[in-house]
């Protein structure tokens, strides 16, 4: 396995080995088909602003995405609509309530937000029908775009929804009583019912969350699927509501915006950085995955994820990825010998946190990719490195001499060393020209 998915796959794998046997909490029983869900069933996903995807455990498996579509509806209504004239029909503020209560405004009837089922309801009756393009083709596209793949519909579990969602079709003619309803209240709420119906996998759901950190563009296809000031309204209002009254404690202990849902769905993003999906249909009194909840939770924790941490400052990590014989500062009796080692070499600037470290494994990878030989990583011009960033460097360049690869750091000052280590635990040099010459030295002597 290579250094960068190495160190964040292995991350994903010991959470999941962790949280596999928790076994509290109950299946959705209220949608019949939610219920035959099987309640071991347990998956991560991570994708980077870069595409790199990473998975543990049951990433695969397809569910429903109930109302984890909520949000990326949301941003549809927001992309056609606008702020304003959305904000008309739906608020933005936390209800400090389930995710099916009543929250509607008093003297407006507004739904306090798109998060809940009645303010979802209605974003989903702002999405514009017409002969050419129908609500819920336009729906599915959307879904699809953020993915990064054509969705498509559980027909069973949509029928389980239809037949059992009352609740749902009393919420739509409530509000359609007081007003701020565009539409039939159950040619909306069928409409949702299919929404929540369409199928993904967690690494699906990674990707529609990577798409909103990354401004709106998809980061596995490139294609911009709504604008960047949208997916940052959407990312505000996830914050602040996305996990419906246990919002503030979320944000509190995992400072990363995030939408549940009751088949056992979890997204979280973090913007510009990454897109986070669980998957686990063990659910807690608030309709989260118990599973997913632990092992975000637990990550956030560990990587210092949390959005009001101190990032590294933002800018290009990575400055060069070759090999060495490539270099013209290899004396020309060197590079030969160089061709011959295929020596990888990575180079890194600024701050590094889990972020800039991935990059800078992958990148590694990628300079040595299909070859054995030897590997440098340039860390000459880095500026800091947290205690993150040092740990998945460490361990990638320790995975890279595990497989039989020779390598050095170019490090003069001592940046990947622990602190009170004399020696580090691999060979570092004070420049990346004594290390690239060490390496094939070695390899030929």
């Amino acid at each position: 396995m290579s250094a960068a998915t190495g160190a964040v796959t292995d991350a994903l794998r010991e959470l999941h080995t962790r949280y596999a046997g928790a076994d509290e909490g109950e299946l959705a029983d209220y949608i019949p088909e939610l219920a035959l869900a099987d309640p071991g069933a347990f998956g991560l996903a991570l994708i980077s602003m870069d595409g790199h995807r990473y998975s543990a455990g049951d990433a695969g498996v397809p569910f429903t995405v109930q109302s984890v579509s909520k949000p990326f509806v949301y941003a549809l209504a927001l992309s056609l609509l606008g702020l304003d004239e959305v904000s008309r029909w739906v608020n933005a503020e936390p209800s400090g309530e389930a995710f099916n209560a009543i929250s509607l405004e008093r003297g407006t009837g507004r739904p306090a937000n798109a998060m809940v089922n009645a303010g979802a309801i209605v974003a989903t009756a702002l999405v514009p029908d017409a002969p050419g393009a129908p609500r819920f083709e336009r729906i599915l596209d959307c879904l699809s775009r953020f993915a990064g793949r054509k969705l498509d519909v559980d027909e069973e579990v949509y029928a389980s929804e239809a037949a059992t969602g009352d609740r749902n079709r009393a919420l739509a003619h409530l509000i359609r009583s007081t007003g701020p309803l565009p539409m039939d209240p159950v040619a909306a709420v069928e409409t949702y019912f299919r929404q929540c119906a369409v199928r993904v996998t967690a690494l699906d759901l990674a990707a529609m969350a990577a798409t909103l950190a990354h401004g709106g563009v998809n980061p596995l296809t490139g294609d911009r699927v709504v604008p960047e000031h949208v997916a940052a309204q959407v990312l505000a209002v996830m914050a602040t509501c996305g996990m419906y009254d246990a919002s503030g404690d979320w944000l509190l202990r995992v400072g990363l915006p995030a939408k549940s849902g009751v088949s056992g769905g979890l997204i979280a993003a973090g913007p510009a950085r990454f897109g986070l999906a669980a998957y686990s249909p063990l659910l807690d009194p608030t309709g989260t995955s118990v599973r997913g909840r632990l092992a975000i939770r637990t990550l956030s924790d560990r990587l210092g994820l949390h959005l009001m941490h101190n990032p590294a400052l933002a800018g290009a990590t990575v400055t060069l990825v070759t090999t060495a014989d490539e270099l013209p500062a290899v004396p020309a009796g060197e590079r030969e010998r160089a061709r011959r080692e295929r020596v990888a070499v990575a180079a890194a600037q600024g701050a590094l946190d889990f972020t800039a470290a991935e990059r800078v494994l992958y990148a590694l990878d990628e300079a040595g990719a299909g070859r054995t030989g030897a590997a440098v990583l340039d860390l000459v011009r880095v500026t800091d490195l947290d205690t993150v960033a040092r740990a998945m460097l460490r361990g990638g360049l320790a995975r890279l001499a595990a497989d039989g690869r020779r390598t050095a750091v170019a490090d003069p000052d001592g940046r990947l060393r622990e602190p009170g280590e004399k020696t580090g635990t691999v060979r570092s040099f004070t420049s990346r020209d004594e290390a690239v010459a060490w390496c094939a030295a070695t390899a030929s002597g």
